[in-house]
């Protein structure tokens, strides 16, 4: 079961964090389809989040056909986001493991490894032929 967390300091608002971790949670084969979501009261009680914010996360998750809430029974994953490409992700998060170490000897901080990631990121990869 996907445990949420809020970064106050994202600037996301709560309600989008929880689905962009729902969503993540999907593509990275941790919720498959068919597993529950924690309850709101769960949510409400581990995030201290007003229980309005995770209804409407569940709601436009609802929207978007990721889940289904079952009236009395909780809310369930109904389709899932992974496809060929999770076979990679071990080997990958392998490599991406070592150059966080990496980065980490060569002295740089949270902040410095995450601004050069998103840019890096943000950059567009020269296609090889």
């Amino acid at each position: 079961m996907i445990e949420f967390h809020l970064d106050g300091r994202s600037g996301v608002a709560p309600y989008m964090q929880l689905i962009q971790q729902v969503r993540q949670a999907m593509r990275l084969g941790l919720l498959a389809e068919g597993d529950q979501l924690p309850t709101v009261k769960e949510v409400v009680s581990k995030v201290a989040i007003n229980p309005n914010t995770v209804l409407k996360a569940y709601r436009e998750l609802e929207y978007e056909g990721l889940v289904s809430a079952r009236q009395g029974v909780g809310t369930f994953i109904t389709r899932t986001l992974t496809d060929e490409s999770l076979a990679a992700h071990g080997p990958l998060r392998d490599e991406l493991r070592d150059w966080l170490a990496r980065a980490k000897a060569a002295g740089l901080d949270d902040d410095s490894i995450e601004a050069l990631f998103t840019s890096t990121f943000r950059t567009p990869v020269e296609e090889t032929a």
